[in-house]
């Protein structure tokens, strides 16, 4: 005599099937969502050493895992490619004013430096989202966008860590120049002593020690002096600073480059024919009847009785006449942030650069003060070297407004 199942007992069993045919339904789910494509988003620009360098990691690791595939945009050149960038931007909330920048799901980063390290990070990504699966931000945004062909950007085969670039390039109009000893540091001193040599960026210094070595005050002249001093180099670094995040900010645009490239051109044009025609190395902004306006300001202020007055308005005078000294510069802080714009540099590298430009350009008006405040003798740049740094400075302006029109890699350091 068989007895009934109790109603617990039918529902225990009930529960226990359910329970396996979950199981047996799910669990291919999960290995079809570990297998499922992955997409990685590359954007890059023509020229950019650092991104052809990433180029050939990302067909490696299409090779390694069948299921990534990986789309590049370039971004120079391609609107449509530099739109989906800042779309992209805006949709992780990340800053896409550097390239390589690459996306893979949710998760992105800017720059490349090795197979190691960021080639390492980039993968762990991808095996993360192999894995696990992960939100594809980018597709949805991509979809009318064509991808640039996976060997758009020609990089060596026999090596992936190092894009080889030569001792020599021909430019337009210049022919061939050797650029095996370029560098970022020696660019930045040589463009800041010529920006320093300029006449305009010592008239008003050379006045100034003119007034303070008529003082008995020794105190007071040092003080003054250096407040000058202090005021030009943070003043001029604030420009600087301000100017290369607005490059920052939109330098992925590719007529930003070549309008910097033509103001290189310009300002070197002019620096050549002010070598020929003005014998004196004269600053032309402030000569005349402007010059001698601004010495009377500058012996009110330095004469007043009240120390902290002749402070001010010496802070105050500083900042104006740096306003004059980037008018006669011709562009060059301006051609030099767009240099550094160029370079996959951290924010503290961005700023160092700055701060040693600004140091070097102040070098001869810090030697030309100290000198006169220990010997009591005025002595300052003569109008022939001030003179030849307009030549130096044009040449050197000429060349690198070429290379940032037709050869910009070649300023892409390290």
């Amino acid at each position: 005599m068989t007895k009934n199942l109790s109603p617990k007992l039918f529902f225990l069993g009930l529960l226990i099937f359910l329970a396996i045919f979950s199981l047996v339904t799910l669990v291919p789910t999960s290995w079809a969502a570990s297998e499922s494509a992955v997409d990685v988003y590359f954007f890059w620009g023509e020229g950019c050493p650092h991104c052809a360098k990433e180029k050939p990691f990302l067909l490696s690791l299409e090779k390694e895992y069948p299921s990534v595939t990986v789309h590049s945009y370039e971004i120079y050149k391609d609107k449509a490619g530099q739109e989906l960038l800042f779309q992209a931007g805006k949709a992780l909330g990340v800053d896409v004013s550097g390239i390589p920048f690459t996306v893979v799901g949710n998760k992105s980063f800017s720059g490349w430096q090795s197979e190691g390290t960021t080639g390492a990070k980039l993968e762990k990504m991808v095996t993360d989202c192999l894995e696990f699966g992960c939100a594809d931000v980018i597709g949805p945004l991509a979809q009318n966008i064509s991808a640039d062909p996976a060997d758009e950007i020609d990089v060596p085969s026999e090596s992936r860590e190092e894009v080889i670039i030569p001792d020599k390039v021909t430019v337009p109009l210049l022919g061939d120049i050797d650029i095996s000893g370029f560098s970022l540091p020696v660019l930045t001193i040589v463009l800041a002593a010529l920006d320093g040599f300029n006449p305009c960026a010592m008239w008003a210094l050379l006045f100034l020690i003119t007034l303070l070595l008529g003082m008995k005050d020794r105190k007071k002249m040092w003080i003054l002096g250096v407040a000058f001093l202090l005021t030009s180099a943070i003043s001029y670094f604030i420009f600087m600073a301000a100017w290369l995040n607005l490059l920052l900010f939109i330098g992925l645009v590719f007529w930003i480059r070549l309008v910097i490239g033509l103001v290189a051109l310009g300002g070197g044009s002019y620096n050549i024919r002010e070598f020929f025609r003005n014998k004196d190395g004269a600053c032309k902004v402030t000569g005349g009847a402007k010059r001698q306006k601004f010495f009377e300001k500058l012996k009110n202020v330095v004469l007043k009785r009240n120390f902290w007055l002749a402070l001010a308005g010496i802070i105050a005078l500083g900042f104006a006449v740096n306003l004059v000294e980037l008018i006669c510069s011709a562009g060059l802080p301006a051609v030099y942030t767009q240099i550094l714009t160029l370079n996959d540099l951290s924010q503290a590298g961005y700023y160092g650069y700055l701060a040693l430009y600004i140091l070097i350009f102040l070098l001869d008006d810090l030697l030309v003060f100290f000198i006169a405040m220990i010997t009591l003798r005025i002595t300052g740049v003569t109008s022939k070297y001030a003179r030849w740094s307009y030549l130096i400075g044009g040449i050197l302006m000429l060349i690198i407004g070429l290379l940032l029109i037709f050869k910009p890699e070649i300023l892409m350091f390290g």
